[in-house]
């Protein structure tokens, strides 16, 4: 993983110095809420609900085990003893003090981590593929290209007041676990017809109140392009994206204005003015990356067989089979630990939670750790020797949830328990759902399935790709909870279609019983998953379930 060089370290100590320096001012009141609102923001300080939140950057999700360690600490002493996981691949705390924010960020820049960033209408933090540098079949590690954009976006001049926050996403696998074609910018790193290695590049995708699937606006770009077509795409953005409405600011509005072949034109000619004058990319910073992701010596671990262990316990064949993933080194296999346990907050994880998961990727995969943008933590590269010792130690710490990519595995915002923004809860919503499929023991038989609520409009909970997702909003002082269907985040990407009207909170486990009622009765056995099944039958199977009355008076 990427290291810090002395450069690195300066620049982040004299933000803080600075940023500090704010904070105390704003706390002995030389500067008011409005005034120091645009300078906190820019080092990811929320004022939420309750309490001001701060969100720390975790580039591409990736952590080794010192810093998870002090991000437990600072659960613990300037927290409620625990953290959550975001679908930024973030970590928030949602108890922060004024008088505590130095400390806190000092102690994050004591093992290279800030907070730079991740709020505000920049270039938020560049997300990849959760699996990067571990599954088979990448071209190459998509967190070099993730850190090169990093590197090159961090306190952009430029960039630092565009017309609405943007983000962007790198994945190098035929399987897009990224959602590249949903932000602002997806980056897929492909091969063209000699071999070569080059990017596609996906514009305007994005959710929130317009939701849109991306628009490929360059086939195959070269590699030492990617610096000026990115520049390019955002010189465009920056200076003809909308500023008078913050609804309509997005750069997918901007595409759908201006159609996809103006803006590939337009794009086109300002990367061709920037090839001209650009300077290209050191070649000594490139290499220093690359090998920083060169990964670790799998040669070290021995062969070994999961076959007698998975048949001497059931339990634990059962959490391999749901959180496990094949490794490009035959020795080692990808774990996925759930932040999911059923009844839980969704990606939340305790001080002591965190210590663990710290403790087991020292000893047990190469030091590293990631996050994925479904809440989860990924210990990336453990020996199979080492996995039965590895499980248990999960489950007695209640990280043993066998549900990866089942309906408890739900992605949700932190809706109305936290966030000034929400209309409704999620929380709430997320953990009754996984009561209920675990009381009745539907979950293994029901198979994969991505359920994600959000508590408003703008989208945090990812909805809009669920294939079940959740909307919840007011409507006249109730909170109203819209269904939509069918939606994908993958490389098969889809946006959801709406069942109809909404429910209440109480009437929503019924009409989430009777779609997976709908769904169990009419597969065509339990190899046709959910969403196959939803594509096979469409939205009209599932309304006239949800909606009998309506469907009796059109009869």
């Amino acid at each position: 993983m990427y290291s810090y060089t002395d450069f690195d370290k300066a620049y982040l100590r004299q933000r803080i110095k600075e940023f500090s320096l704010q904070t105390q001012q704003r706390i002995d009141g030389v500067l008011s809420e409005d005034e120091y609102k645009p300078l906190r923001l820019q080092h990811g300080l929320y004022l939420q609900l309750h309490a001001y939140m701060l969100r720390v950057a975790i580039p591409y999700g990736t952590l080794n085990s010192r810093q998870m360690e002090v991000l437990a600490d600072i659960a613990d002493k300037y927290d409620r003893g625990w953290g959550h996981f975001t679908t930024r691949q973030n970590i928030q705390f949602n108890w922060t003090k004024l008088t505590d924010v130095a400390a806190i960020l000092t102690l994050l820049a004591d093992v290279d981590m800030h907070t730079i960033q991740t709020s505000g209408n920049c270039i938020r933090n560049v997300t990849a593929d959760h699996f990067a540098g571990a599954i088979d079949g990448e071209g190459e590690d998509p967190r070099i290209t993730a850190e090169l954009l990093r590197q090159w976006s961090t306190g952009h001049p430029e960039y630092a007041f565009l017309p609405r926050k943007f983000k962007i996403a790198v994945s190098a696998s035929d399987e897009d676990r990224a959602v590249t074609a949903f932000h602002d910018i997806g980056i897929r790193i492909v091969k063209d017809s000699t071999e070569e290695t080059g990017y596609q590049i996906w514009v305007g995708g994005g959710l929130g109140r317009t939701p849109r699937i991306g628009h490929v606006l360059k086939d195959i770009l070269p590699k030492a392009d990617l610096l000026p077509y990115i520049d390019a795409v955002l010189s465009v953005y920056n200076r003809i994206g909308r500023r008078d409405n913050k609804y309509k600011a997005r750069i997918k509005i901007l595409i759908e204005s201006l159609g996809v072949e103006e803006a590939r034109r337009q794009v086109e000619q300002q990367f061709q003015q920037f090839k001209q004058t650009a300077l290209p990319v050191d070649r000594d910073l490139v290499k220093r990356i690359e090998n920083d992701f060169a990964g670790p010596d799998f040669t070290s671990a021995t062969a070994y067989s999961l076959s007698p262990d998975l048949a001497a316990d059931a339990e634990f064949a059962t959490w391999v089979r749901m959180n496990t993933t094949a490794h490009r080194d035959p020795r080692h296999i990808i774990v996925s630990v759930s932040l999911k346990a059923h009844g839980k907050p969704p990606g939340d994880a305790t001080a002591a939670q965190m210590r663990l998961l710290a403790k087991l990727a020292k000893q047990n995969s190469y030091d590293e750790i990631r996050v994925s943008h479904e809440q989860n933590i990924i210990l990336p590269h453990v020996p199979k020797a080492r996995l039965y010792e590895v499980w248990s130690a999960l489950s007695s710490a209640g990280l043993g949830t066998a549900n990866i990519g089942l309906a408890s595995d739900i992605i949700a915002c932190p809706g109305l328990d936290f966030c000034a923004l929400a209309t409704a809860r999620s929380i709430p919503i997320a953990q009754q759902i996984a009561y209920q499929v675990k009381a009745r023991r539907q979950e293994q038989d029901i198979g994969p399935l991505k359920i994600k609520i959000s508590g408003c409009i703008n989208a945090c909970g990812h909805h809009h790709v669920g294939h079940i997702g959740i909307l919840g909003l007011e409507k006249a002082g109730q909170e109203s909870y819209q269904i939509t269907l069918g939606g994908d985040g993958s490389q098969l990407a889809a946006l959801g279609e709406r069942t109809g009207p909404g429910f209440s909170a109480e009437q929503l486990l019924v009409a989430i019983d009777t779609i997976l009622s709908v769904y169990l009765e009419g597969r065509r056995g339990p190899e046709e998953s959910f969403i196959r099944y939803y594509r096979r039958v469409g939205l009209p199977v599932f309304k006239a379930a949800l909606y009998p009355e309506q469907f009796k008076e059109a009869v």
